[in-house]
């Protein structure tokens, strides 16, 4: 069976299985056997008496850069698994504070881009904990309560069955997007960085008991799985943005107002412009100019 084969064998099978699950959901709520589960549980966990009402104009433009920066690393690390001839090589200057003993290793331009990305993604994620931290709007994402795992099932029920949960982000989270969220920034960012480390030149590569305590295919098989959760949850944030009152959910997002107005459709509009301009220039001829102040660039 032929990659297309295999990929369409693999859509086909997740469609059938989100059809079932459609199904299913809407069976469970027909029948009544969950109407006491989703009373007791409607979807919302409790949040503290302290935790701020409202999203700060700071996550916003939180928001845009690690979109942006995460787009880029999914399409640059793409672009090193799916081509094992590059058009071109970058490696890096030896001198200054990153001066090293042995001859730094040739890689990639698109490995460079993508590693350049993830450091800036990983800037950007510790400014956005440290605002998280002092502004208390950490309680909005963290779990403070067991209730939060009920009213999550409870809330991907209503997904499920299409009869989706009432909310408002501006006030609090449903359960579900609390997890997730949480997920988001405090499993999968950090075990993407884990894995990367390991997977790039810095790790030591004569440390042999700490090589075998973690092995580089380890890494591997969890960083190539991590990337394909981050699509699926941008696929799934946007879509339910878009889905459950689109210039409201943009106007929290991008211009912090609690309104129906559209300067958080434009302000939206605007940061994809944006995105897809520096996917356009991500290619050798554009970057070329940029590494060469980092390194040497050749095409071998």
């Amino acid at each position: 069976m032929g990659p297309g084969a295999r990929r369409a064998g693999i859509a086909a099978a997740a469609v059938v299985l989100l059809v079932l699950t459609v199904l299913v959901a809407k069976w469970l709520r027909s029948s009544g056997g969950v109407d006491g589960f989703l009373a007791a549980y409607p979807g919302h966990a409790t949040l503290p008496e302290t935790a701020p009402t409202g999203l700060p104009p700071w996550l916003g433009w939180q928001h845009f850069l690690n979109v942006f920066f995460l787009v880029l690393i999914i399409r640059s690390g793409w672009r090193v698994r799916a081509n094992p001839r590059p058009e071109a090589y970058w490696t890096r200057n030896n001198t200054g504070l990153l001066r090293t003993r042995g001859n730094p290793a040739k890689i990639s331009l698109d490995l460079w881009l993508h590693l350049c990305m993830d450091v800036l993604w990983l800037l950007n994620g510790l400014v956005f904990v440290v605002l998280l931290a002092v502004t208390g709007h950490w309680m909005r994402i963290v779990p403070t309560g067991w209730d939060v795992f009920p009213n999550a099932l409870s809330a991907g029920l209503q997904y499920a069955s299409l009869d989706w949960p009432t909310d408002n982000g501006w006030v609090s989270y449903n359960a579900l997007q609390l997890l997730s969220y949480f997920l988001v920034v405090f499993v999968a960012a950090p075990l993407a960085f884990l894995t990367g480390v390991r997977m790039s030149g810095i790790w030591p590569q004569n440390a042999k008991r700490l090589n075998r305590a973690y092995p580089i295919t380890l890494a591997r098989a969890v960083h190539y799985p991590v990337m394909l959760f981050f699509v699926f949850f941008v696929v799934m944030h946007v879509f339910l943005v878009l889905t459950t009152g689109a210039l409201h959910n943009l106007n929290h997002i991008y211009a912090a107002t609690d309104d129906g107005g559209w300067l958080g459709f434009w302000l939206f509009l605007g940061s994809l412009v944006v995105i897809s301009a520096a996917c356009l220039l991500a290619r050798p001829l554009f970057l070329r100019p940029l590494a060469s102040l980092m390194g040497k660039v050749s095409k071998r």
